[in-house]
């Protein structure tokens, strides 16, 4: 079956809007048990169809367990190396590490052998085209790795920055605060 195909039946069968709300001005974010409307950036739009890909090649939904696990798996293919929507992975992950951790641990330990769907240069019309099998096939590297110790300081290091990242905001205001009240 054709990545087309498969997407299209992701978007509904995950209440998304027809190619992931890539037109969309803003997009729905729920966080914290809040709904947050974000704005909707160029960034974002030109890589959503990758995001989408990667959740259908893993077989994930889009609930934060799912999430939780693209943005290990993300991270653990090298998405960080693409600043902005790195911060997005990473902050991802921090926050799925809080509710979901072994989500977000099984999809680091499944990208170590994995090629990130970012670095195959693919454009979107080629990926439309594709078959799931050749998709299987190209994301997947010849030689496959274990957790050992290079890679568990891997994890703990992006598990610490995911942290910093996500946490930044609060820290930001508590230094405000305090510094106000002095």
């Amino acid at each position: 079956m054709t990545l087309e195909k498969l997407l299209s039946e992701f978007y509904v069968k995950n209440g998304i809007p027809k190619d992931g709300g890539v037109d969309d001005k803003t997009f729905e974010f729920k966080v914290f048990g809040l709904k947050l409307n974000l704005p909707n950036p160029k960034f974002r739009r030109e890589a959503l169809h990758i995001h989408d890909i990667q959740h259908i090649l893993n077989n994930r939904d889009t609930s934060w367990k799912g999430e939780g696990f693209i943005a290990g798996w993300e991270i653990s293919t090298g998405m960080w190396k693409h600043f902005q929507l790195g911060i997005m992975s990473l902050w991802a992950m921090g926050y799925s590490l809080w509710i979901y951790p072994k989500s977000v641990f099984n999809g680091f330990k499944k990208g170590l052998n994995d090629i990130g769907i970012i670095d195959l240069k693919v454009s979107k019309s080629d990926f439309m085209k594709m078959e799931y099998s050749e998709l299987i096939k190209i994301t997947k590297k010849e030689k496959t790795m274990k957790m050992r110790g290079l890679q568990w300081a891997k994890f703990l290091f992006w598990t610490l920055t995911s942290q910093v990242i996500l946490l930044f905001p609060l820290l930001a205001i508590g230094i405000g605060l305090i510094y106000m009240l002095k």
